[in-house]
């Protein structure tokens, strides 16, 4: 009997220590995790600002997928809002501020407890990916929260290794996104012809994007400089096309209501675009997959004998990329002149 009020003795002794010992550890937190993922910084920020995408990227989710998830009307932008019941009771979340594709805090709740920050930022790299940082921080911890946090190791262990998993499982998931594209075969069409202003240049493989680039500002300068309005979205005629060595003769040109008279030494020149017959196919993704889009064009062509006829294909941008930040919202329409 007296073993067991000796034993009694010292658990309540070391009950009464670790309470000590909770007590007395700082009352805030700061946890916080960095990943560069490898897409653009307005494409993570829109994943990130809607509740509704979370689920694919939360370690938490992962761990506990019988987890019931309920959303508010709003759940994009400040305001939005959703919330969440597990074995360990019921959260929610809510993002209170936003400075779009910059940062985002948002604050979090458990039960009755004071709320939590949750603040994002989002740094683009040199290279065209995003430091993507989360962080959460409380300068009010609760007893209960500090205990769970002594028992785990700290909050840092006990938070951080979901912040890392999470921001694995958001790299996948966004990169997945910005990376899915579709080809279509419109079939034939006519096409309706018109004027155009353009430049022409060659390109290779390694350069190409940017030779367009320089193209393409150079026309829109002169349209803006000229008062020249755009009767269409910017277009590229290919002269010459080497698969084998990944080369190209392109006009790169901006449709125009009418012929445009033009001083005999300009490097721009305004063309006339006949009405003609067309295979038409649409490449919806990055223009990344355009030679894929070329591919199934031409064994369409093949599979179908068809006959190419005199005037050169095209490539239409129907959507501006600025408006469109995830890669696979891109439009390109390709146009194959054929023989009647």
């Amino acid at each position: 009997m007296k073993a067991v009020k000796y034993i009694i003795f010292l658990l309540l002794i070391v009950v009464i220590g670790l309470a000590i010992y909770v007590a007395v550890q700082p009352n805030s937190y700061e946890v916080y995790r960095t990943r560069t993922i490898n897409a653009p910084t307005a494409v993570i920020y829109n994943n990130v600002i809607d509740f509704k995408n979370w689920n694919a990227w939360s370690a938490w989710i992962e761990k506990k997928p019988d987890t019931k998830v309920t959303y508010s009307d709003k759940t994009e932008g400040v305001g939005g809002q959703y919330s969440w019941e597990d074995d360990d009771g019921i959260g929610t979340m809510k993002t209170i501020a936003a400075t779009p594709f910059t940062s985002i805090e948002q604050e979090m709740k458990f039960d009755e407890f004071e709320p939590t920050q949750v603040i994002w930022d989002f740094k683009p790299t040199e290279t065209g990916g995003t430091e993507v940082t989360w962080k959460m921080k409380s300068d009010k911890v609760p007893f209960m929260f500090k205990m769970y946090g002594v028992l785990s190791g700290g909050f840092d262990k006990m938070i951080g290794p979901d912040f890392e998993r999470g921001l694995e499982l958001m790299d996948s998931v966004v990169v997945e996104s910005i990376n899915k594209y579709e080809v279509s075969i419109d079939g034939i069409k006519e096409y309706g012809g018109g004027f155009y202003l353009y430049k022409t240049t060659n390109a290779n493989s390694s350069n190409i994007s940017q030779k367009m680039g320089e193209q393409y500002g150079s026309l829109m300068s002169f349209t803006v400089q000229n008062n020249i309005a755009m009767s269409g979205m910017p277009l590229t005629v290919y002269h010459e096309m080497n698969n084998e060595e990944g080369t190209v003769i392109m006009s790169n040109g901006i449709p125009v209501m009418e012929k445009i008279e033009l001083p005999a030494d300009s490097d721009i020149l305004c063309g006339y675009m006949p009405k003609m017959k067309v295979l038409k196919g649409t490449l919806l993704g990055n223009y990344s997959y355009l030679e894929n889009a070329w591919s199934e064009l031409m064994e369409h062509i093949a599979k179908n004998n068809l006959v190419q006829s005199e005037e050169k294909p095209f490539e239409i941008y129907t959507n501006d990329p600025g408006n469109f930040p995830n890669p696979a919202n891109w439009k390109t329409e390709i146009y194959i002149p054929i023989k009647d």
